[in-house]
């Protein structure tokens, strides 16, 4: 015969979980130094993907990321992740679906990820202090970046400045090279504007709104065609003396004040370029740690440092970069 079990009090279940706590906290003072460690290690990871879940599942309105229905219900858990089903398209999918980061595993290491990168280390930094392989290191670099590589502004605002500034055009990480072998970062064959340059078009308001353009020549055409969707009828241009950014500000049809820089000439009135320029040192400073970018990822690394730029105070937002990879 069955035996009907008694009701337990919440009195008597606070006693049990009481006596379980004092006997766990027992057993942890006869582990050794070592077992502690490895203990306070799953801890930390624990706590960790504790962190990474709720930036993962951060509250919002929730639409199909197949067909973006509304009538959508929760359907279970799976892997720690809510899942949905969509009424509309039968489908099933999770917070993670469609992001750089989905079907990704290890997910307890992904908040020590996005640290390293607002603290901008190095491949191998990442690789020892995460334990991870140095090519998973890589690829997490840049499914991390893939969001903000691709992230642009709207539209800029008031007085715009824009500049250009080149990198060194490099096949790091390839290997077949169409051209002789150089060291590390390296130099321009030629000097001033060397085929093997790559030309970036840095645009900035007076608000802190940026956008970086690789363009695919420094002639007017592309530069105004770069231009175009960031610059409103009524936005001020303020740029150097380069004809090429003045023939671009006259088919745009905008209001355009050239600061001729190299003659020794900085502020005229409200009109001057010191903003974008001070962007473009900090960008080239922070790059210069990588000692050479390769071009085929370029657009993440200036993805990297927009974001870097904006957020201002890091240590308070240490999940940023995982924010943005689960961005749809």
């Amino acid at each position: 015969m069955k035996r009907k079990l008694l009701p337990v009090s919440k009195e008597q279940e606070t006693a049990m979980r009481t006596g379980e706590w004092r006997e766990w906290v027992q057993r942890i003072g006869r582990l050794s130094r070592e077992d502690r460690l490895a203990l306070r290690g799953e801890l930390a990871a624990r706590d960790s993907l504790d962190v990474a879940l709720e930036v993962i599942e951060a509250p919002g309105t929730r639409c199909c990321l197949h067909c973006t229905g509304t009538q959508v219900v929760r359907n279970g858990h799976a892997n720690g992740l809510q899942r949905y089903r969509c009424h509309d398209c039968r489908k099933t999918f999770n917070a993670l679906t469609g992001t750089a980061l989905a079907r990704r595993h290890h997910r307890s290491k992904w908040l020590n990820q996005s640290v390293a990168l607002t603290q901008g280390q190095s491949l191998r930094q990442v690789a020892r202090q995460l334990g991870i392989a140095l090519s998973t290191a890589h690829r997490w670099r840049h499914r991390f970046l893939r969001q903000p590589g691709v992230e642009r502004i709207a539209a800029l605002h008031g007085i715009a400045e824009v500049d250009e500034t080149y990198f060194l055009h490099s096949y790091k990480g390839q290997k077949r090279l169409p051209r002789k072998a150089r060291h590390r970062g390296g130099k321009a064959c030629t000097r001033g504007l060397a085929p093997d340059l790559v030309p970036v078009l840095v645009a900035r308001d007076r608000s802190g709104q940026t956008a970086n353009l690789i363009l695919p020549s420094t002639r007017a055409a592309d530069m105004a065609s770069a231009l175009r969707p960031l610059l409103p009828t009524d936005t001020v241009l303020c740029t150097d003396g380069s004809s090429a950014l003045a023939a671009a500000a006259r088919s745009l049809g905008v209001e355009h004040h050239a600061i001729n820089v190299s003659a020794g000439s900085r502020v005229r009135d409200a009109w001057h370029i010191q903003n974008v320029n001070a962007f473009d040192s900090r960008l080239k400073g922070w790059m210069a740690r990588f000692k050479g970018i390769a071009t085929r990822y370029l657009a993440h690394y200036l993805g990297w440092f927009r974001a870097l730029d904006r957020s201002g105070c890091l240590a308070s937002t240490p999940a940023l970069f995982l924010t943005l990879a689960v961005q749809h």
